[in-house]
């Protein structure tokens, strides 16, 4: 079988499981799996394709027909321009999510250094590293350690050249997530902390921006959602509870004690949760509170700073 075949046969499989966009699934699998380019596939799809590497790509298509999600058969996924590993412990990046960081960098490239940013939720880390890693490359901002940083004032206590020192932190009540996390820090060559806990329950000090992608899916919508996601996502990081707002309930409110003066609190939300939030961020102390679209024109990000 030719390497061109394979990608034909695989696509008719999965066109025949009802799989969306099987054609881009059928080559992302066997790009993967080969290694090929796109360019050598279209100008050399005739060359033979290795019994061994046959049977791999098919064991993958089969998978790939009882909806695991792509992702995990790849192990990669690509946020922000950059690649971060995913397991079946982490929600997989989605690309409304990167309004969230854009968000977050546009506020932070604006602020005096050193900075201290906390990601609460944090999951394969793809929001915090994705906001140290731009910080650095485009902002010039080195990144500092905790021991660095008073732990109360959450100022740096030496920072790089003019102050531009940040300093990252990821919160998860899950330990494979946070493993995760810890791989993605090291294949970007970012350095960052992770701790374990309920929320807040570990973390220390004081921050310049709390940003958080919390679970905010209702527990009743749970059984509506793709089987991608609701088979094969974790629960935890889907369900938010009765009406999808527990969480935003608890961070809101504990995330006070852990704001520096004028510290920002940003969160990517529910397309219909915009109102709830900004009620809850003022009635908590929050102001120059503001709503951002995604590219759908949806409600995605809300923020406010601490008064």
């Amino acid at each position: 079988m030719t390497v061109r075949d394979a990608c034909v046969k695989g696509t008719k499989l999965l066109e025949r499981q009802g799989i969306p966009e099987a054609a881009l699934d059928a080559w992302y699998l066997l790009e993967h799996i080969t290694g090929i380019s796109r360019a050598r596939y279209l100008s050399d799809g005739g060359q033979a394709l290795e019994e061994a590497l046959e049977a791999r790509y098919f064991a993958l298509i089969e998978k790939r027909g009882r909806r695991i999600p792509l992702q995990h058969l790849t192990g990669v996924q690509e946020f922000m321009g950059y690649s971060f590993l995913v397991s079946r412990h982490v929600l997989i990046p989605r690309q409304d999510t990167e309004t969230l960081v854009e968000e977050a960098l546009s506020v932070l490239k604006k602020e005096a250094g050193p900075l201290r940013v906390l990601d609460m939720c944090t999951g394969s880390g793809c929001i915090l590293l994705s906001v140290l890693k731009w910080m650095c490359q485009e902002q010039g901002y080195v990144i500092k350690s905790r021991k660095d940083f008073d732990p109360v004032a959450g100022q740096a206590v030496s920072s790089g050249e003019g102050g531009l020192s940040i300093c990252g932190v990821g919160a998860d009540i899950s330990a494979p997530a946070l493993e995760v996390a810890a791989g993605n820090a090291k294949s970007l060559g970012v350095e960052a902390e992770f701790c374990q806990g309920d929320l807040f329950e570990n973390v220390k000090g004081r921050f310049s921006m709390i940003l958080s992608n919390p679970p905010y899916i209702r527990t009743s919508e749970i059984e509506t959602l793709q089987e991608e996601v609701r088979l094969h996502d974790p629960i935890s990081a889907l369900d938010g509870g009765a009406d999808g707002l527990d969480f935003y309930r608890r961070i809101i409110r504990e995330s006070r004690e852990y704001l520096l003066p004028k510290g920002h609190l940003m969160f990517e939300i529910g397309y219909d949760e915009a109102g709830t939030v900004a009620e809850w961020m003022k009635e908590a102390g929050f102001g120059n509170i503001s709503v951002k679209k995604d590219l759908a024109g949806l409600d995605r990000v809300i923020s406010g700073v601490y008064q």
